[in-house]
């Protein structure tokens, strides 16, 4: 195979006249010159100099190859500029996944600021449960993925994936607003021991965290409604068919609900970023900070 360097030298010594001209403005040894041209006659099975005592004469194969490689070093040269902008996050394509409530609330701000700051990014987004993303982030069909890990609920990823936290948000109740607790200030998990519960979907961390944390308060929650859908949960609790615990990036003005707190240190949720140790590039921490700055601006 032809070396890129060995045809940069040849164009450089047809161009200069000599080997110690192209050795001087490649900063080579006039050895190393020609030690190069020898070598690039053995990888092609051409004679490419006519040597004698103080000088050599280019023969019509070093004359083709040499305007055959100028197309070719072009190429390379471009690619290099690529590969170098790749590296910097400047250009390339990132492949987000996301959870509901992170695409509407995190990354529409964030995904705009680093297209002005990027322009030469692709950036796609593709939206489910983590149940569902994360077999696609760790085989590479994801480069990013948002996550969320309550703190009643042990991750369920592997540890070898990195983890950047976004944000903590506190859990709140959302109740009707007619409901025999409205305006009362911050309440007692407990006392909502007889309601009717909207909750997330069976078996999804947020599930396991209300049955976790009702425990805790000496109760079974009874659950007519389950939705992931925090627009849904919302309406729900709205038309009064029940209450329902959410987290900061769930809470939306709502007529007919209203959000209180609860007594002591309210649970939380962590909103993450997670990606694969081998997939860390400039893009990622660009796309990281972006979303950290919408919510620290």
């Amino acid at each position: 195979m032809l070396a890129p360097h060995q045809l940069h030298t040849l164009r450089t010594v047809l161009a200069t006249g000599s080997y110690a001209a192209a050795a001087a403005e490649l900063r080579y040894t006039p050895s190393a010159v020609s030690q190069q041209m020898s070598a690039l006659e053995r990888a092609t099975g051409l004679r490419l100099f006519e040597r004698n005592a103080h000088s050599i004469r280019a023969t019509p194969h070093a004359q083709l190859l040499a305007e055959r490689a100028a197309e070719v070093l072009a190429l390379l040269a471009g690619l290099d500029r690529e590969v170098a902008a790749i590296a910097r996050g400047e250009t390339g394509q990132l492949r987000i996944g996301s959870f509901p409530t992170a695409s509407a609330r995190l990354l529409p701000a964030a995904l705009a600021a680093l297209r002005i700051d990027r322009p030469g990014v692709e950036v796609e987004v593709d939206e489910g449960e983590l149940a569902d993303l994360l077999p696609r982030l760790l085989s590479g069909e994801l480069d990013l993925a948002l996550a969320y890990r309550y703190d009643t609920v042990p991750a369920g990823w592997p540890a070898r994936l990195v983890e950047t936290e976004l944000l903590r948000e506190p859990l709140s109740l959302l109740l009707p607003a007619g409901h025999r607790l409205a305006g009362t200030g911050p309440v007692r998990l407990a006392a909502l021991a007889g309601e009717r519960w909207v909750a997330p979907l069976a078996d999804s961390p947020g599930a396991l965290n209300l049955d976790r944390l009702a425990a805790r308060a000496g109760f079974v929650p009874r659950v007519s409604f389950r939705s992931n859908d925090y627009s849904v949960v919302r309406g729900l609790v709205a038309a009064g068919l029940g209450v329902a615990l959410v987290p900061g990036l769930g809470i939306s003005e709502t007529p007919g609900a209203l959000t209180i707190g609860l007594q002591g240190r309210p649970p939380r949720r962590a909103v993450l970023a997670l990606h694969r140790p081998a997939a860390a590039s400039s893009l990622i921490t660009a796309a990281v900070a972006a979303i950290r700055a919408t919510l620290h601006p």
